[in-house]
């Protein structure tokens, strides 16, 4: 099981959102580089994305399925 955070970066250029902006709503550079390397992140950062991005879970994070 892996999930991606690929949505999120999608998200952040359609809307015209920079890194900066996030860090300064709160958004720990830590952990902005821990997604960005596919790394877990808590709940509570991706309902604060969700709140800066103003959109669904589905537009910051993905499921994506081992292959069998």
């Amino acid at each position: 099981m892996k999930i991606s955070y690929e949505p999120l970066f999608e998200t952040m250029k359609r809307k015209n959102i920079s890194t900066y902006k996030l860090f300064k709503e709160g958004i720990n550079s830590a952990t902005y580089y821990r997604m960005k390397e596919g790394g877990n992140v808590n709940v509570d950062t991706v309902g604060k994305l969700c709140k800066i991005l103003d959109c669904t879970v589905s537009e910051i994070i993905e499921y994506i399925p081992d292959e069998e």
